[in-house]
């Protein structure tokens, strides 16, 4: 075998990559979405947005069944159209090319 193929582990390199670095990161994440919310044009910021969302008007259970169904069916409907066109422009690609499935 090559010289540096056995590589040498220990209990210390095991810990380090795998609860130190985490935990390292979520703490400075922690810290730093901490900081951010309380800079005052932030909090003002997200204060008026609680106060934007509570004037939306929700749909009702119906309504938005009846708008995902939409939705889901429009979505069937173009890749129905786009494979059909596809199917159709390879086969005119190959039709004109002389190269046959």
């Amino acid at each position: 075998m090559a010289i540096g193929a056995w590589r040498i582990s220990s209990a210390a390199d095991d810990n380090l990559g795998r609860y130190i670095v985490p935990l390292t990161v979520l703490a400075v994440g922690a810290w730093a979405a901490f900081r951010i919310v309380n800079i005052p044009r932030f909090a003002e910021f997200l204060i008026s947005v609680e106060n934007e969302m509570n004037k939306v008007s929700w749909p009702s259970r119906g309504e938005l069944y009846r708008a995902s169904l939409v939705v889901i069916v429009v979505i069937f409907l173009l890749t129905a159209i786009l494979f059909t066109y596809d199917l159709t422009l390879g086969w005119i690609r190959n039709w004109i090319l002389g190269t046959g499935d």
